[in-house]
């Protein structure tokens, strides 16, 4: 299977085997995978909830940057790519095709 590599215009949403989702009892955010349970932290949690399918990774790091107005976009852009570039190569996320 050919790698996905996580750019500026890529769109993105979770894999379809995957449940991102607050868990009552653990009270926090959680994603489930077969035979796996990752628990992102909040900066994670925070971009996660900004995957819809429609926005590129760009427009996600523009949402950030507006946000996090403190923070550098280049530096907002550099950890956002590697942590979506990360849940991506563990299978959590796919490229959603724009019809």
């Amino acid at each position: 299977m050919e790698r996905l590599i996580v750019s500026n215009e890529t769109v993105l949403g979770l894999a379809p085997h995957i449940v991102f989702r607050f868990e009552e009892q653990r009270q926090r955010w959680v994603i489930l995978a077969p035979e796996r349970l990752l628990l992102p932290d909040e900066q994670a949690v925070e971009i996660l909830k900004l995957l819809d399918g429609k926005a590129g990774v760009g427009a996600i790091i523009d949402v950030l940057a507006e946000r996090y107005s403190g923070a550098p976009r280049e530096l907002i852009a550099r950890d956002v790519t590697a942590m979506l570039q990360d849940l991506a190569d563990k299978g959590c996320l796919a490229r959603v095709d724009a019809h």
